[in-house]
């Protein structure tokens, strides 16, 4: 069977944001592990294509990832980044967004407040941004 090989550009740094999202964001992980890796690994490239190499042979994706909304306001949306070298039949993974919230996910645990995950330095800058968007919602 012909397909794509799935390699990453540090392989430590996306398998400490995978198992962060593994943690805090179960249905995102079930979808990229037994959904998108399959459909990239086939060929079938999902998500916006952000850039192109023509050059390279390189095409840049982002695919966003299922989650919860209130976390997507207060975070941003969960974003898998990847490059397809086609030359080499490679999809290359770079990242999962939001970095900073995943990676001090897994350096410690994260604490919720109203159900949604906050972060230990701006701890007070989150709050305020969910206490803010709930009484939008009323």
């Amino acid at each position: 069977m012909k397909g794509y090989v799935l390699d990453y550009v540090c392989e430590n740094d996306f398998k400490k944001l995978e198992r962060a999202l593994k943690k805090y964001n179960m249905l995102a992980y079930k979808r990229l592990s037994f959904e998108y890796y399959p459909a990239l690994r086939s060929g079938n490239f999902l998500g916006e294509k952000k850039s192109s190499n023509k050059k390279n042979g390189t095409e840049t994706y982002e695919l966003k990832l299922p989650g919860d909304k209130l976390f997507a306001k207060i975070h941003g949306d969960v974003k898998l980044i990847y490059t397809v070298h086609k030359k080499d039949a490679t999809v290359v993974l770079e990242t999962i967004k939001p970095e900073d919230i995943l990676l001090e996910g897994h350096r410690s645990e994260l604490t919720t407040y109203k159900g949604i995950m906050i972060s230990k330095r701006n701890a007070s800058k989150d709050m305020f941004k969910i206490d803010l968007l709930n009484m939008l919602n009323k």
